[in-house]
């Protein structure tokens, strides 16, 4: 797990939630992670930093973004190999390399189903990228790969 990236996990109508206790959770409310079942779903999350901060670059965003997914699908018990899908939204698709650099520095040899697209704008007007993850985390997935 991303040591920086600090979780609070609950539970909600039967179901696991990690929360990195963002501002927007309990404006908007929803949870940065659920688990339900064998399915666990993160919610879109920029590349901000413990201290508020974004880093100046798109990799460096990406890179944020994706470490603080994997903490989330970690803290509910999956890991990088159970993610079967991501989408990526960014400000600027000229960067798509940038990104997808990251992306297989996670993902290499797992390789999920991606969606990348341009949007105008995203929730916070620093941040560059949001990224979204599906994983299953079932044993009898894993037997009929």
């Amino acid at each position: 797990m991303t040591a920086s990236v600090e979780l609070m996990l609950s539970e909600r109508n039967g179901r696991q939630c990690a929360s990195t206790r963002s501002s927007w959770e309990a404006v908007i409310g929803y949870s940065r992670a659920i688990r339900a079942g064998d399915h666990i779903a993160v919610t879109g999350t920029v590349g901000i930093e413990a201290d508020g901060r974004y880093a100046a670059s798109m990799k460096g965003q990406a890179r944020r973004a994706l470490g603080i997914v994997i903490t989330a699908i970690e803290a509910l018990g999956g890991s990088a190999s159970d993610v079967v899908r991501t989408r990526i939204f960014v400000t600027d698709i000229s960067k798509w390399k940038e990104v997808g650099e990251v992306h297989n520095e996670y993902f290499s040899q797992i390789r999920p189903a991606l969606t990348l697209v341009e949007v105008a704008r995203l929730i916070d007007d620093d941040a560059m990228i949001e990224i979204e993850a599906d994983a299953i985390v079932d044993s009898v997935h894993r037997e009929h790969i």
